[in-house]
């Protein structure tokens, strides 16, 4: 079946689409917005977007979002470099922090194992946590990966990864939503989950 928009609105969709949560529906709503705005605002977007792919690239330490070397956690001199909390996102340490309970150091994984999906250990950060484990005065470890199938997998899996360490590796409290997204839970919920955290192998 034709398409009943013209090349270049088509075009627009179709990369909108691709977009992780646009659906077909969503992806036209964005198009036509960005279509009726004025051209100064659509390059103010464009030029956004290009400043933030440039400038923008992974903290050598955590592998959280970095302009620099360092993210800004990890050059934080304050921060409890004993304590550290796996999450499989940049995004998942956003509600973390609006917790103001956890002040220590981040790891993230850039992802969950997923075996349909082809994504094993080898495909995440999981050998650069354990290199830091083994060159850092850590004490603990939160895994806190989301509370569904994929991330209790690999949280297990890090649980095992790490056993031989002479660390503590815990997991958050009950409380959080058995199959939601940490970036969708509420500061209080999120904030207790992570003080009453549990030991992995409990």
């Amino acid at each position: 079946m034709a398409s009943t928009y013209t090349l270049p609105v088509q075009n627009l969709i179709d990369h909108l689409g691709r977009l992780p949560g646009i659906g077909p529906r969503s992806a036209q709503r964005i198009a036509f917005h960005l279509l009726k705005l004025p051209v100064d605002d659509v390059q103010r977007l464009t030029q956004a977007i290009t400043d933030a792919k440039e400038r923008v690239r992974f903290c050598s330490q955590c592998f959280n979002f970095a302009e620099d070397d360092l993210c800004p956690i990890c050059a934080d001199p304050r921060r409890d470099s004993s304590v550290i909390c796996v999450v499989e996102e940049s995004r998942d340490i956003i509600p973390l922090e609006r917790t103001g309970e956890f002040k220590g150091r981040y790891h993230v994984l850039l992802g969950v194992m997923n075996p349909i999906e082809g994504i094993g250990p080898d495909q995440l950060k999981m050998r650069e946590l354990v290199m830091r484990i083994g060159s850092e005065d850590v004490r603990e470890v939160i895994v806190c990966t989301n509370p569904n199938t994929e991330g209790e997998v690999t949280a297990q899996y890090i649980g095992r990864l790490l056993k031989p360490f002479d660390i503590t590796v815990t997991r958050p409290a009950s409380g959080l939503p058995v199959g939601g997204d940490l970036e969708y839970a509420d500061e209080l919920t999120l904030g207790r989950a992570i003080t009453g955290r549990r030991r992995l192998d409990d």
